[in-house]
């Protein structure tokens, strides 16, 4: 049967209704395959609406239906990943608070020990002033971090 790609490169155009499953059909394909491994970021709706040559709305009822079958999620900035057991990205933000968070479980940092500042983490890491204050607030949040106003930032007892 063919495929949306395929008409679109024989230069004719889809149509007709359930567009969306085909695309949805070869982007499943793409990923078993794995075109598309686990972790892999799909391309953007504009792009795969030049390749299959449809409609963005068209483009958009396929991938949801790929997220409802739980293939794919969408991830503010990146657009939608492919779910599965690969390897994700983490944030930096993630992967500052989880090495923090280590130290401080491991003992590396002591209960009452300050904890670097955001100039250090941020050289440390390369990161910016927002993501390296964002995995801090992660570890606030969790109760491993006290902040006091003036002083900084200190492992809670």
């Amino acid at each position: 049967m063919p495929t949306a790609a395929d008409r679109v490169s024989e230069g004719r155009w889809l149509t007709g209704g359930r567009v969306y499953t085909q695309i949805a059909d070869r982007l499943r394909e793409w990923i078993g395959s794995g075109e598309f491994p686990p972790g892999s970021v799909l391309p953007s709706e504009a792009a795969l609406c030049r390749t299959f040559g449809v409609a963005r709305n068209t483009v958009r009822r396929g991938l949801a239906l790929l997220e409802d079958e739980g293939l794919l999620v969408t991830v503010p900035s990146k657009g939608r990943v492919v779910c599965g057991a690969g390897p994700t990205v983490p944030y930096r933000y993630q992967v500052i608070a989880a090495e923090l968070r280590g130290q401080i479980v491991g003992g590396q940092l002591a209960c009452g020990a300050a904890v670097p500042s955001e100039a250090e983490l941020r050289r440390r890491f390369a990161a910016s002033r927002n993501t390296v204050r964002q995995a801090l607030s992660v570890l606030e949040r969790e109760g491993l971090v006290v902040a006091e106003h003036g002083r900084g930032r200190f492992v809670r007892s």
